[in-house]
């Protein structure tokens, strides 16, 4: 028997034996489109959290009050302490580091805005103009100049907050009333949207040094640094803590995050969790292989006669070995193709209910799971096949 013959006679079998062909198909589609939904939903969210990181920052390195051990705590809270503070001082330090490029101190509270008859609680940011180049804001009218207590009360609109107060969008020069304190409107931020869970439509930016005035406090909740290059990340952070140290009388009392090491951890885990999810759905496909063994025993029992029929015309033991291995690798080949299609389908179906989830799956992912597919089908004919091998031609033509 011909390798040509072979196929054409496995193809017809294939076809004549419809519902469990379909079956067969089936079981292994849903195993390669697990595979491939679920690791394009692993690695979606692993750059979706890559891209968040993007959005807030490059180079970037956060200065917090007191030191987080491994618990994530500050070791002296046991004992009733608190950190030291971060001041304005420990900014300016920072900021004159040969490592660093720009630096903003930075407050958030909560306070009334008030203004054109509209009244709102709002997110208020203090800090320097150079929080907008730090964060990767942009403003899309007037400017933020305000370095210190020498220039005017102004402030800055989230995208929001300036057409809720201002629909006629006309909000520069503006006075607006923030708190007890009267300031005015010098820029407008672009539409940003959410990042890292923190929509910057929705906030207003003042000066530092007023914004500590109006939650009267002394204190930093950040410094935000941004260093020179990538490779300037490791020794500014070095330089950062052994400055701050020198400053708070040797002691180590601040924590010092680079971007970079949040978003490594975030990858690590998140890759893990891909190969676990991707694990996971290839156990289906050795379920579907069982099902094309268990399928296909049954079939050699129903073909008896025909396998006998085919070793009485001069087919050999290998012949019909050929004959089910092509056969399994019909269903296979179906079952994997149909799969991958599906499961593409079902990425598309992922990227439009959440747009800013890049579900699209790994390279790998796809042909890991047809590579298992095909495999599979391929290793469950085996034993099938050698049963129908073993068959006396005989004795298969004499059962009915």
């Amino acid at each position: 028997m011909t390798l040509q013959d072979a196929m054409l006679l496995s193809l017809r079998s294939v076809a004549s034996y419809r519902v469990r062909s379909l079956l067969i198909i089936l079981a292994m589609a849903f195993g390669v489109a697990a595979v491939v939904v679920l690791t394009a939903l692993g690695d979606g969210a692993r750059r979706y959290v890559a891209n968040q990181f993007s959005s807030i920052g490059t180079n970037l390195i956060i200065v917090l009050p007191g030191r987080a051990e491994t618990t994530g705590a500050f070791p002296g809270a046991v004992m009733g302490q608190t950190p030291r503070d971060l001041t304005l001082k420990d900014a300016q330090l920072v900021g004159r580091l040969a490592q660093v490029k720009r630096y903003a101190p930075l407050n958030i509270g909560v306070a009334e805005l008030s203004a054109a008859n509209r009244l709102r609680e709002v997110t208020v940011l203090g800090s320097s103009a150079d929080l907008i180049p730090i964060r990767h804001m942009t403003l899309a009218q007037g400017s933020f100049l305000a370095h210190g207590s020498g220039h005017s009360a102004q402030i800055v609109l989230g995208a929001k907050m300036a057409s809720d107060f201002f629909p006629e969008g006309k909000a520069i020069g503006q006075r607006i009333r923030l708190g007890e304190m009267r300031f005015l409107v010098s820029g407008v931020l672009a539409a940003q949207g959410e990042s890292m869970g923190f929509n910057t439509d929705e906030i207003v930016i003042i000066p530092i040094d007023y914004a500590q005035t109006l939650f009267n406090t002394s204190s930093l909740f950040r410094i935000l640094v941004e260093a020179k290059s990538r490779r300037d990340i490791p020794s500014a952070k070095l330089a950062i803590l052994d400055t701050l140290k020198q400053s708070h009388d040797g002691e180590e009392d601040i924590t010092v995050i680079t971007q970079d090491a949040v978003l490594a951890t975030f990858d690590r885990i998140l890759r893990a969790l891909t190969l676990a999810v991707a694990g996971i759905a290839a156990i289906s496909l050795t379920v579907a292989g069982i099902l094309v063994m268990n399928v296909m025993l049954v079939a050699v029992n129903q073909r008896t006669a025909e396998i006998g029929l085919l070793k009485a015309i001069g087919a050999d033991a290998a012949d019909i070995r050929r004959l089910f291995f092509i056969e399994a690798l019909w269903l296979s080949m179906a079952g994997a193709i149909f799969g991958f299609l599906l499961g593409q389908f079902g990425s598309l179906l992922l990227r439009l209910a959440y747009p800013q989830l890049p579900a699209w799956a790994p390279v790998w992912a796809s042909l890991a799971g047809i590579l298992v597919a095909l495999v599979t089908g391929i290793l469950a004919s085996l034993l099938p096949a050698n049963r129908a091998a073993k068959l006396d031609a005989v004795k298969a033509l004499s059962r009915k």
